[in-house]
């Protein structure tokens, strides 16, 4: 064994608990959504814990200590426990009103969570848009190989904005619609928030099995993915040579299914061409919305818990039924597969960044 999950939690517009989330995402839950305006937003509407420290005290950090509570963090030597935090907001709108420039620091999350568990380790934050997730998984797996530590909290964590929300408006892709992934007349996101927490060990003999990670870069736009999608496939190819699997071997396939009508194009190609049409894929975004820096980390945790359930029912894709014919055609059509081992979860995100995370279930 590898580098293992063995706890993990998640949290967003659906539910407060990973139980909750898994099984209104596996039912098809899609009404956990508020309108403000022309937007449609996946809004925590449950109560947050207070953090007394002004220096932490933003949004984001209490939605990763929501997270991070039920693993159990004060059961692990703090001198060998990491930190790595993906995320893109930090507590940027709380800096508005409060001027502490604390609040603008991407790494605010990382050192809230090493500084209230009074952790002695090295600590880190990743920001690359919406692969910062899987990317996150990627530093911890290294933080283990080369024994820095022998545990590491892995989270990923953003609230709902105005920087972001007026940024994906801007670009003319936020959806005041229910997102609509792949399908035809489809205009664009909705905008969620939330969290989701991982402990990761070495060879540990159980968990949830980090088999292979794959990352690259377009270099082609700075917020347009590449058309054809040459760097997206290989960073599936890279996850799925790592895993040392074959395409046939993926069982089923957690789509980053925005609902833009470029990312879905490119997307398409690239799961196409990967797979062909026949392997089971979905996207939950339009049950959770696009939780930016938290979106891969939720939708691995939903993942890990398909895995962990043992059962064969996969995530339904929630949109208008009708494909768009000029996408390279997918299975979006099944909900339940013959077994359930080896799951790949992709993401894409602005600047080209591309990541693909294989996980496979302990058998």
């Amino acid at each position: 064994m590898g580098t293992m999950i063995t706890k993990y939690n998640a949290l967003c517009n659906l539910a407060g608990s990973m139980e909750e989330v898994f099984e209104k995402a596996l039912n098809g839950t899609d009404d956990c959504f508020i309108t403000e305006g022309k937007r449609r937003l996946g809004r925590v509407n449950f109560e947050l814990p207070e953090i007394q420290d002004k220096d932490y005290n933003i949004r984001t950090n209490r939605l990763a200590l929501a997270a991070t509570l039920p693993l159990g963090v004060e059961n692990y030597d703090k001198k060998e426990l990491a930190v790595v935090c993906a995320t893109t907001n930090s507590g940027v709108e709380e800096y508005e009103t409060s001027g502490n420039l604390k609040h603008t620091e991407i790494g605010n999350t990382a050192e809230f969570l090493k500084k209230y568990y009074g952790l002695k380790n090295y600590c880190t934050s990743v920001s690359t848009a919406c692969s910062s997730g899987i990317k996150a998984f990627s530093i911890a797996r290294e933080i283990l190989e080369s024994g820095i530590a022998k545990a590491v909290l892995v989270l990923g964590a953003d609230n709902i904005s105005k920087v972001p929300v007026y940024g994906f408006d801007s670009l003319e892709i936020l959806s005041k619609e229910p997102s609509n992934p792949f399908g035809k007349g489809r205009c664009g996101i909705n905008i969620g928030e939330g969290a989701a927490a991982f402990i990761l060990e070495k060879d540990s003999g159980s968990g949830i099995e980090i088999a292979g990670i794959g990352e690259t870069t377009d270099i082609y736009h700075a917020t347009t993915p590449d058309p054809d999608a040459v760097e997206a496939i290989r960073a599936i190819r890279l996850a799925l040579g790592e895993a040392k699997i074959k395409p046939e071997d993926v069982d089923y396939i957690n789509l980053h299914g925005t609902g833009t009508v470029a990312n879905d194009l490119m997307e398409g190609r690239a799961i196409n061409t990967v797979f062909g049409s026949n392997t089971p894929a979905s996207s939950t975004k339009p049950l959770t919305g696009h939780c930016l820096g938290a979106a891969a980390s939720i939708e691995a945790a939903l993942c890990c818990k398909l895995l962990e359930s043992g059962g064969t029912r996969v995530f339904p894709h929630v949109f208008s039924g009708e494909f768009d014919p000029e996408i390279p055609k997918i299975n979006l059509e099944t909900t339940y597969v013959e077994k359930l081992e080896t799951v790949l979860c992709t993401s894409f995100g602005f600047g080209g960044t591309n990541a693909a995370l294989v996980l496979r279930r302990s058998l």
